[in-house]
């Protein structure tokens, strides 16, 4: 009886244990360099001292109960994204939610792909797995690295955690500002991505690290300027907020629309780098001044009648509208404040002798 029960409990499920048990049970050291009598049992593997056949299966059973272990502890480390793996880059398809606009310089990306043959894959990249399709992957962050890595025929460096569609893209963005390396429109390019996926403004601003205002903002431009426009310019990390701004409303003219079809249409536009294609584009919809109104010629000055009375005392001057009494202070000084003072009362004079004019005329 004793022998039917020898095997039993052998297929029974083993509890991980603690990794600070499973360093006795994996360790380096070999039967020839540790006494016997020194070894610790352990809580987990059952301790088989006989000799003989039994005890030969005993020391089997320890170490494929040790390896079940250490599998069950790797596959623990893997699922929370604590070990990097080297994955096959054609199992990896990108986010769901792109957060760089085409990659159009190609001298830059040649010269990323030199650094990763030459130093290697400093940092692992981040993947999920794909939540669609099984053994394939989805990157959160880390697509230059990916594509590095494809264009050298080498395995990527990855950290494969579980994460939900919220999480994979406040990972991707938070990594990507912590860099700082997005330009003003692919952060609007990923912010308005992300609002067409279903995200909430909440979700978003995590992933931007930017508040209301500036995540309206953000999706404003986007929206405003065209697609081809934005795929025909790239990043343009130069640009800035204020000119994709500006040139956004600029866009908002169909004639302007129009103008930049034409110019993102000529040979010599994509050889352009980035920015050299923003300036290009936004001073080709530069709005045209409107032509200044025609401005009426000067009238002509009128006509002035000049005399002077016989005894030199003034000049007058008389035009359509007006009469000048010029005195010259050479001939006679005091002569000019002398009538000065007295145009209150010649005034009078005046209006008395009006007045009376007008009497002698009444019926």
């Amino acid at each position: 009886m004793a022998r039917k029960n020898l095997l039993a409990g052998l297929l029974d499920p083993v509890e991980p244990a603690p990794l600070t048990e499973l360093t006795a049970v994996n360790s380096s050291e070999t039967e020839g360099t540790r006494d016997r009598s020194d070894r610790v049992p352990s809580p987990l593997v059952p301790s088989f001292a006989g000799r003989g056949a039994v005890g030969a299966m005993g020391r089997s059973l320890e170490r494929l109960t040790s390896e079940v272990v250490s599998a069950r502890v790797a596959e623990d480390q893997l699922k929370s994204g604590t070990v990097a793996v080297d994955l096959d880059p054609g199992l990896v398809d990108p986010s769901p939610a792109p957060d760089r606009l085409p990659v159009l310089d190609t001298p830059s990306e040649a010269r990323f792909i030199e650094v990763i043959r030459a130093q290697g894959q400093q940092t692992p990249i981040l993947v999920r797995p794909h939540p669609a399709v099984r053994g394939r992957y989805q990157v959160a962050f880390g697509h230059r690295r990916l594509r590095a890595a494809a264009a050298l025929g080498r395995p990527v460096r990855a950290l494969v955690r579980t994460l939900t569609d919220a999480e994979l893209v406040v990972a991707q963005g938070q990594e990507n500002n912590a860099r700082e390396d997005l330009s003003f429109i692919e952060r609007a390019a990923f912010a308005l991505t992300l609002e067409r996926l279903g995200h909430g403004r909440d979700v978003i601003m995590a992933a931007l690290l930017v508040d209301k205002t500036e995540l309206s903002r953000l999706i404003a431009v986007r929206r405003a300027v065209p697609d081809f426009v934005v795929a025909a310019i790239g990043p343009a990390p130069k640009a800035g907020r204020r000119r994709w701004m500006s040139l956004a409303d600029r866009l908002a003219s169909p004639d302007m629309q129009a103008r930049a079809t034409e110019i993102v249409a000529e040979d010599p536009f994509a050889a352009l780098p980035s920015d050299l294609r923003f300036v290009r584009v936004f001073e080709a919809v530069k709005p045209v001044p409107s032509p200044a109104p025609p401005v009426a010629p000067a009238a002509k000055p009128a006509a002035v009648e000049r005399a002077t009375d016989a005894r030199g005392l003034a000049r007058i001057e008389r035009t359509p509208t007006s009469v000048g009494l010029i005195i010259d202070e050479t001939r006679h000084p005091a002569f000019g404040d002398f009538l000065v003072a007295r145009l209150p009362e010649l005034f009078a004079a005046f209006q008395r002798e009006q007045a009376g004019a007008t009497e002698a005329s009444a019926p």
